[in-house]
């Protein structure tokens, strides 16, 4: 190596741009002109904060600083910056950087440095979202208590060449979040002294939990770039249907409402981002590649495991991963007795959050731990009813119902079987699969009533609720329980849905975008009815191609469903599509040869009688019957 080159201690700034190749295959020469005007924010911050450039190959710019606190000042300023000059820009066009800083060791030579002080900012960079700063424990512990600004710890991640995992702790520049230091990072001694004081809290008997009870297969690391949604800005995770070790198929139903429980569980923390069940089911029974999972979803975090009954014991495994670095989190194994089954949930749900360094509050902790513990044959009941019951068809409605009753009949006091009884009462109503749909939606109104007084807090309660006062035309009484659920459960997909929709009847309809956008994310890949809802609301506010996309993916899921086909027309015919709305009114009278505008008015529920209006205009010009 050359004479002149020597070790020192720096702090590195690294930035590239996201999605620089698909900028550049749209438009070479407007592209590089960006990334040098870029070039010139980036430079004149680090000049002002006493750093220098090191090199700018393509997309990544490389900086030096002597100072911490002047680096992380820096890429503050740099982000700043290029928001104000993205802002006039169309979204396609605007470039955003990743940035990641590292205070480490470095090798200077010939001006050029080099060293594992570098690679780590530049897997810092990488783990960045699109606008973001990631700075490692090294820097973060120069800078802690210096900056107006807040701190998210994101853990210890492990990334491609470096051999030890790195604490990594994300940026938040919001005023609102000075100071703030978000599941700060505890010495390893602390950590496991406060594990083991929750696990003897929660879990008296048989459990043990090992990391090393089996040698887990390696996994491809997902890649940030290729997810199918951007990565949520808090831990974000999917729990898989955990698997049926069981000799028994007919065991399925246990293991899915276990898993169901640790979904719900998880979804209530407003500091997690937890995909709906309805989409995490999608991967049952299915060989399962968790990188492919993670990019399908947009989420850093896979919880797996699965669930072995024999009488009245239970085996759970469980395995955190971390689908971006490729990484087991902690793995482990429950061995325990059904009765203590909601315990040994709550203890899973804690380590999950623990691995992703998603901090519980007193309040929340107590909230968890206040679980109500199901008699067993009723919990059991419910479990093979919830099995039926989310198959959503009339055969199943009526396996699933006098279970519901026994398991209600058996304990009282446990809330479950009350929501999904009353959901099936109403659902059954609205797909007229009862003689009378008075005669069920006021058994569900009776059960919601019944749930509440049990547990107050249950969001699936309220949201039934909500939707029983929508149907009595009762706005502000069904929008109140519509955002006491959302509040409840925050990662709630068909909470958010409903809110969105009970704001659209209400003659609210812009304010209702949002929500339904939301309850999509939460849920990328639902039944046909949040497509449904969101392409109605698409359509109320007059973005008909937004409308066409939304209820092709309900027909995609559902190809008969009747209403997917008659907005489709009233789309089609107020884009002046008139071939497109032939088609779909054909498609529609098919599937209900007696549907027709005047009843289909009865049934909306629109508070504004000029919303009414709009849907009834555009069907009659789609040439659907007024009456049959």
């Amino acid at each position: 190596m050359d004479e002149q080159a020597n070790r020192k201690m720096s702090a590195i700034l690294s930035a590239d741009v996201k999605g620089y190749s698909r900028l550049m295959s749209v438009d070479e020469e407007e592209t590089v002109k960006a990334i040098n005007d870029c070039r010139e924010i980036i430079a004149g911050c680090v000049n002002d904060h006493r750093g220098r450039v090191v090199d700018s190959p393509g997309d990544n710019v490389l900086a030096e600083f002597v100072s911490t606190v002047e680096a992380v000042k820096c890429a503050v300023k740099i982000q700043e910056d290029i928001k104000i000059r993205n802002a006039d820009l169309p979204e396609s066009r605007r470039m955003e950087f990743r940035i990641g800083v590292n205070l480490g060791d470095v090798i200077e030579e010939k001006g050029r440095i080099y060293g594992n002080g570098v690679n780590i900012a530049a897997r810092l960079e990488g783990l960045a979202k699109a606008g973001g700063i990631c700075i490692s424990g090294t820097a973060f512990d120069q800078v802690k208590g210096k900056l107006s600004i807040g701190y998210q710890f994101t853990g210890k991640q492990t990334v491609k060449n470096i051999p030890d995992p790195i604490r990594v702790y994300k940026l938040l520049t919001a005023p609102e979040d000075a100071g703030k230091i978000i599941g700060e990072n505890k010495p390893e001694k602390w950590r496991w002294a406060q594990v083991a004081a929750v696990m003897s809290a929660l879990i008296v008997g048989t459990f043990f939990i090992s990391n090393i009870y089996f040698s887990p297969p390696p996994i491809n690391s997902a890649s940030v770039d290729k997810m199918a949604f951007p990565l949520p800005d808090k831990p974000s995770i999917v729990v898989l249907p955990f698997d049926n070790m069981s000799n028994d198929p007919k065991e399925d139903y246990f293991s899915d409402g276990i898993t169901e429980q640790i979904i719900t569980t998880l979804s209530r923390y407003p500091r997690l981002f937890v995909i709906a069940r309805q989409s995490a089911f999608r991967y049952k029974g299915k060989p399962v590649k968790i990188k492919q999972v993670a990019e399908d979803l947009g989420v850093q975090y896979v919880l797996r495991g699965g669930v072995q009954k024999s009488g009245d014991k239970v085996r759970i495994t469980a395995q955190l991963i971390d689908a971006i670095s490729g990484s087991y989190i902690w793995s482990a194994r429950y061995d325990k007795e059904i009765k203590d089954l909601f315990a040994l949930q709550d203890e899973i749900s804690i380590n999950v959050m623990n691995g992703m360094s998603a901090v519980l509050t007193e309040g929340e902790q107590a909230n968890l731990w206040t679980n109500k513990v199901a008699n067993l044959k009723s919990l059991e009941k419910h479990y093979r009813a919830q099995g039926f019951f989310c198959l959503h068809t009339k055969e199943n409605y009526e396996k699933a119902r006098p279970l519901f009753e026994e398991a209600i009949a058996i304990d009282p006091d446990f809330v479950w079987p009350y929501v999904y009884l009353g959901y099936l009462h109403n659902t059954s109503g609205f797909r007229g699969w009862s003689k009378d749909r008075a005669e069920s939606f006021q058994p569900a109104f009776d059960l919601v009533q019944k749930a509440l007084a049990v547990d107050e807090s249950h969001d699936g309660a309220h949201s039934l609720l909500a939707t029983l006062y929508l149907m009595r035309r009762q706005y502000d009484k069904a929008l109140s329980e519509a955002e006491r659920a959302v509040a409840l459960n925050p990662n709630g997909s068909d909470a958010y849905m409903l809110l969105g929709l009970i704001l659209g009847c209400s003659g609210r309809w812009e304010e209702s975008v949002p929500y339904g956008e939301k309850s999509l994310r939460l849920s990328p890949f639902p039944g046909a009815a949040p497509f449904k809802n969101l392409g109605l609301v698409y359509f109320m506010t007059g973005r008909y191609n937004e409308a066409v996309t939304t209820f092709k993916k309900a027909l995609n899921v559902s190809p008969d469903l009747l209403i997917g086909h008659v907005y489709l027309a009233a789309c089609y015919i107020s884009m002046g599509q008139k071939d497109e709305a032939d088609s779909a009114v054909k498609k529609a009278l098919k599937i209900n040869p007696k549907f027709s505008i005047e009843p289909y008015a009865k049934q909306l529920p629109f508070k504004n009688e000029a919303d009414v209006n709009r849907v009834l205009s555009a069907l009659r010009k789609a040439g659907f019957p007024d009456e049959t």
